[in-house]
Parts: structure tokens; C-alpha cells; sequence
């Protein structure tokens, strides 16, 4: 038995960086993680998806400009940058940090055995003040006949396969659906996607679900919306069936349904709370009636970000301090990018989110690339930036930005909507010439400003 302050369950990046606050702070802290340090993001999402696509990005944006010629992609070089990037799927470059924040990390799984107690094989951890449950999530497989059987790819099949599928069904047009369907697509992979919905990442703007669809068309892509998938077998090839009763073939099936927490095997019965659901909590990331229980990241179902989990496990580390904490950015506030070309960045409610809240707004849109900076960057590329502004209180409460390397566009947005920043001072707020921030002008002159 050893007996620490605080006792992190996961080694993702929300516990990470929960267990380097508090260690950085003089709390001894261990981490317990049974897969690798890092967690999904580092490892099977976030990393190697954008390692993928960045050079797709870029083959395109190339094109946009003349006097450039790029020849095909060198997707084995590709493949092997990813590799790098992933550090080849070995997380002992990541133990240093946990090193210097003075953070134990303790390896195999970690499940709760009562009050402050977690079990990790033959060894019992004792955290005096809490525990922080952080053990992420999983790629959904949702009960469609024979789908298991099949061995459908994940993210993690999809975002570390050392070879190129010659056909490649992608069930789900989600943001994992939209972008691997573009990476292996530009790749030389005949991709097929298949969507229940009648459009594209349908939670964010009707035009953003328009443009990334046009632009998976012009790359090869089959996009099938308006389709339920009934059957998926495996037989050499694989064979999946659609409500319409069309069938198609594929070498390989990624099945991109969304995700579930993590929350059935880690002894939250010991406690009296039932697995298989998102570990809820409140505002101050803590599990209501456990006043030393406290969930972060993608487990607690709030916002399943990276950046947010981030954001929660400082939040949670600053009150298992004592500090007083106020989780702002939650919900629709937290930004969020999708990483095909065109991108799409947004943050705060859609349009239609806005209205359905019951908010008196008015939306202007202008062309991303519709100024000085577009003859640069994004030349002649579809985008649209859109703002929606709360007329009672005249600040934005949502923002999209789709168009060509817009993701870095996004934060000036989500400054302006978490921080409630008035349309009249950010009329002061002067973007600088010739630089596609020029947007920003260009939005509120059509405001009316």
C-alpha cells in the first residue's frame, strides 16, 4: 500500500496535465495508466490524424497558387513522418514531463475499491484528499449485425495503419469520418462514406456540412448521406449492406459512430455508482454527493475535446487546492476545429442553436478569403465566416470560419465569445494589413458598424 495526496486515473492528457498542476504545486500525486502515457490524442487521434492530413492541406493549397507544381504524394514518407510523430507508439519520451511535475506514474489498470482507494493488480494506492477519474473514452461500435465480427478499423486502426486500403468504407460522417475519409482518399484509397443524417458534421453550420461535402466529392470520395447501414460481413472482402438494399464492398471498414466513456471497469460499483455512462459532475469538475471524487476529460460527457480535458484538469487540480474555480468555457462555448480542407473552426452556438435558446440574433456573413490576405492564403478556396451576434447584449455568441488554414483564426472568436468582448470594442480591435484577420473588419462592417 502507498498513500498519496491525490490519486489520477488515466494518463491521457486531462490527467496529465491535472497531475503536473498539482505535482508542479508541492501535492504528491500518482498517475495510473495501463496503456500509454499520452492517451489517444498523442497516440491515436488528435497527433497522427493531423500528420496525415497536413500534407493533404497542403498539396491543395499549392495547387491554389501559380507558379507551384507539386507532384503525388509520397505517402510512404508520409506514413513515416505520422510514425515519428507518434514517436513509433512508444510514450517514454513522455515520462520526463512526468518527471519534473513530480508526478509517480504507476502502470496497469486502475479501478476504484471504495472510498479514496484505488487498486492497481496487487497494489493499493491511498489518496488522502482525492481521486480524479480520467480515463477518456472509446470509439463506439454500435449493435449493426455481424459489425464486430467484421474487425472494423477505429481511430486507432485508421490513424496508425502502415498501408494504404485499396477500398475503404467509412461508416459515420462525423469529424473522424470527414477527415480520414479525405487523408486515405488523397492517398490513392477508394473511399466510401456512409451517413444516416441528410448532411455532413451536422452540429455545426448548414454551409460548413455543404463545403467540406463538395470537397470530399471533388476528391473521390462516395458520400452516401440519407443511409442506415443493416450489415456488415467479412469474407476476404469486406461486404456492407445499406436500408435501401444496395451493398458495397471494401478491403477495410472504419467504423466512425462517435464515442462512449470508459467508466465500466473502473470499480465505480465499490462506490455505489453504475459503469457504462459519462462519470457526470458539476461545475467544479467535482462527482455530486463525493466530495473527493472528480471526473475530467472526455469521461464526464461534458465536451469531448482535447483542449477541453486540458482545460478541466487545470480547473480540477486548482480546486482539489482549494482555490475557487469557475468552469467558463463549457458546452457550446469550448472552440472546435475539424482539420479537412476546407477547415472548419468554431466556437459558441450555431445559428439555429441560438434561436432554439430563445436569443433575439442577427448572423452576418462574409468570404473568408474575400480580402487582401485571401490573395495569399486560400486564393479562389470555397470558405465562409459567419458570426451570430446577440442583439439585447451586442456580443457574438457563435462564430465559423471555414476556408483554408483557418484553424489558428479560430481563437481571436473565441476570445471575443467567452470573454463577452462588446461588438464596439472590438471595432478597436484593428487587424492588421494585408492579413486575412481582415475578416474580422469585413464582419462588422457588414454588421453595420
Amino acid at each position: 500500500m502507498r498513500e498519496f495526496d491525490v490519486v489520477v486515473i488515466g494518463a491521457g492528457v486531462a490527467g496529465e496535465v491535472a497531475a503536473g498542476r498539482l505535482g508542479e504545486n508541492g501535492i504528491s500525486v500518482a498517475v495510473v495508466e495501463d496503456r500509454l502515457v499520452g492517451g489517444e490524442c498523442s497516440f491515436y487521434a488528435c497527433m497522427p490524424s493531423k500528420a496525415l492530413l497536413r500534407p493533404v492541406e497542403l498539396a491543395r493549397e499549392v495547387a491554389r497558387i501559380p507558379g507551384l507544381e507539386l507532384g503525388p504524394i509520397d505517402v510512404p514518407a508520409v506514413l513515416a513522418r505520422r510514425d515519428e510523430v507518434i514517436h513509433n507508439q512508444d510514450d517514454s519520451s513522455q515520462i520526463p514531463w512526468l518527471e519534473e511535475h513530480h508526478v509517480t506514474l504507476v502502470r496497469g489498470h486502475g479501478r476504484l475499491a471504495g472510498e479514496k482507494r484505488v487498486v492497481v493488480g496487487d497494489e493499493e494506492l491511498v489518496a488522502r484528499e482525492a481521486v480524479v477519474v480520467a480515463t477518456g473514452s472509446a470509439a463506439l461500435i454500435p449493435d449493426i449485425d455481424g459489425l464486430r465480427e467484421a474487425r472494423p478499423w477505429t481511430n486507432i486502426e485508421a490513424t496508425t495503419a502502415a498501408r494504404v486500403p485499396p477500398r475503404l468504407a467509412v461508416l459515420g460522417g462525423g469529424v473522424v469520418g470527414v477527415e480520414l475519409s479525405q487523408a486515405w482518399s488523397a492517398f490513392g484509397s477508394q473511399v466510401t462514406l456512409v451517413h444516416r443524417g441528410d448532411r455532413l458534421i451536422e452540429r455545426e453550420e448548414p454551409f460548413a456540412s455543404e463545403q467540406v461535402h463538395d470537397a470530399l466529392v471533388e476528391g473521390g470520395v462516395d458520400v452516401r448521406l440519407e443511409r442506415q447501414v443493416v450489415s456488415v460481413t467479412r469474407n476476404g472482402a469486406v461486404h456492407v449492406g445499406l436500408d435501401d438494399g444496395t451493398a458495397f464492398e471494401a478491403d477495410e471498414v472504419l467504423a466512425a459512430f462517435g464515442r462512449v466513456p470508459r467508466t465500466a471497469d473502473i470499480g465505480l460499483d465499490t462506490i455505489g455508482l453504475d459503469g457504462g455512462g459519462p462519470l457526470r459532475v458539476g461545475d467544479d469538475l467535482r462527482v455530486p454527493g463525493f466530495d473527493w471524487l472528480y471526473s475530467i476529460g472526455d469521461v464526464n460527457g461534458r465536451v469531448l475535446l482535447t483542449h477541453m480535458g486540458k482545460y478541466q484538469g487545470r480547473l480540477a487540480a486548482d480546486a482539489i487546492r482549494g482555490r475557487s474555480v469557475e468552469l467558463r468555457s463549457d458546452g457550446a462555448r469550448s472552440p472546435r476545429v475539424i482539420f479537412t480542407d476546407p477547415q472548419v473552426g468554431a466556437v459558441g452556438l450555431t445559428l439555429e442553436g441560438a434561436q432554439e435558446a430563445g436569443l433575439r440574433v442577427r448572423h452576418v456573413d462574409v468570404e473568408t478569403s474575400g480580402n487582401a490576405g485571401g490573395s495569399f492564403v486560400g486564393r479562389n478556396a470555397p470558405g465562409t465566416s459567419r458570426i451570430v451576434v446577440d442583439e439585447d447584449r451586442g456580443v457574438i455568441v457563435g462564430a465559423t470560419i471555414t476556408g483554408a488554414e483557418v484553424a489558428e483564426a479560430l481563437h481571436a472568436a473565441t476570445i471575443a465569445v467567452v470573454a463577452e468582448v462588446p461588438l464596439g470594442d472590438l471595432w478597436h480591435a484593428v487587424p492588421s494589413f494585408p492579413t486575412r484577420s481582415e475578416l474580422w473588419l469585413k464582419l462588422l462592417e457588414a454588421y453595420g458598424l
